[in-house]
């Protein structure tokens, strides 16, 4: 008996597949060679097309491409970097693995992204780098504070992990050239590789040393090395490269990212007309009008029991994300957030996938309603 599809509000995110990706790797498999090679390649230029970039550097996942990122950028230890709080424990892990500091700042409650004055507010002489996070997919303006920063030789180096295909005003994000940015294509992405992500570098020079970092520093790429006796290491590496197996099921899936764009607006507004007359209700606003919403975040009293009242009724909610400076691996840089520590304690995510129907977004409402009284 074929395996039943739960409906949309049973699972909290889930790939969006259009029919073309097995035909994509089955291509690739049928070469005998699945590591880096022209398919990651092809791959690269299709993105850096969308984006209206020069260059795309495509690695294994998104938390390589934030340590990737601060590598090249010439982060070292005793470095410090700006990153919020409320964000995924991978980007503090890539600042940790990249040898620097992190120092945690707030976030806007209305949107949950940093601002220029937690920038300000954070800053240290010691500061290097900040990654703000694009939480939900929203893009994130410091122009009133990069003046600033580039006087004090401070990189920004972008998490945009949920904002592949969002707007930064007239461009894409990633197309700024102010800072770096890095995407991830990971399995419930706007775009999915299954694995994979993404730098955009600012110069030639950033992009030949983060292509050079994920294939472990060697200078000639897998093709050139397989017609030599010998090959050149020039730079600490790690083994970072995208396989040409994820590369072909990015491939087949941004034909459809206008689709995909469309698709995760128009739930995301759904959510936000039926939650506009519940009360206790505050939705973490993504600025649906520029972005590709990546997730429906609200924030609301008792979370914890209302958590657990949602899941009862097999509704996939979630909690993204605790506080980082709150965690145990992360305690020797703890500074009180009052503001990220009251939302830790509110956030709460809706199931939000390309799957959902209206009638999934009522059953999910409904469900938080019946939770708050």
């Amino acid at each position: 008996m074929p395996e039943q599809t739960p409906p949309g509000y049973a699972q909290n995110a889930r790939p969006s597949l259009y029919g073309q990706e097995l035909k994509h790797v089955d291509e690739v498999l049928g070469t005998g060679q699945f590591g880096h090679g022209s398919v990651t390649e092809e791959f690269e230029r299709s993105v850096a097309d969308l984006l209206g970039v020069p260059d795309v550097v495509a690695v294994s996942t998104g938390t390589d491409a934030l340590h990737n990122a601060l590598a090249v950028t010439g982060i070292q230890p005793g470095d410090e970097v700006l990153v919020p709080s409320m964000t995924f424990c991978a980007t503090v892990q890539a600042i940790l693995a990249a040898g620097a500091t992190p120092r945690f700042t707030e976030v806007d409650p209305a949107t949950l992204c940093l601002t220029g004055a937690d920038v300000m507010d954070a800053l240290t002489p010691a500061t290097r780098a900040v990654v703000p996070v694009l939480y939900g997919g929203r893009a994130v303006d410091l122009t009133d504070v990069q003046a600033e920063l580039d006087q004090r030789g401070i990189t920004v180096v972008e998490d945009a992990a949920h904002a592949f295909g969002s707007m930064s005003g007239r461009r894409r994000v990633g197309a700024s050239g102010t800072g770096l940015t890095c995407f991830s294509f990971g399995p419930i992405k706007n775009l999915t590789c299954g694995q994979g992500g993404a730098i955009v570098p600012r110069t030639r020079e950033e992009a030949t040393a983060a292509r050079q970092m994920r294939l472990l520093g060697m200078v000639e790429s897998p093709t050139e090395r397989a017609r030599s006796t010998t090959y050149r290491v020039e730079r600490v590496g790690i083994r970072g490269h995208m396989s040409q197996l994820n590369a072909a099921i990015g491939l087949a899936q941004l034909p459809h990212f206008d689709r995909a764009r469309s698709e995760r607006r128009k739930l995301w507004r759904t959510y936000a007309a039926a939650l506009a007359d519940v009360d206790r209700v505050q939705l973490v606003d993504v600025d649906p009008e520029r972005s590709v919403p990546s997730l429906c975040a609200v924030r609301v009293p008792d979370r914890d029991r209302v958590f657990e009242i949602m899941r009862g009724k097999g509704i996939g909610v979630g909690a993204h994300y605790p506080p980082n400076h709150t965690q145990p691996a992360f305690v020797e840089w703890h500074r009180p957030l009052p503001v990220t520590e009251m939302i830790g304690a509110e956030i709460l995510t809706l199931p939000f996938h390309q799957h959902m129907t209206s009638a999934d977004v009522g059953v999910v409402v409904a469900g938080l309603e019946g939770a708050l009284e």
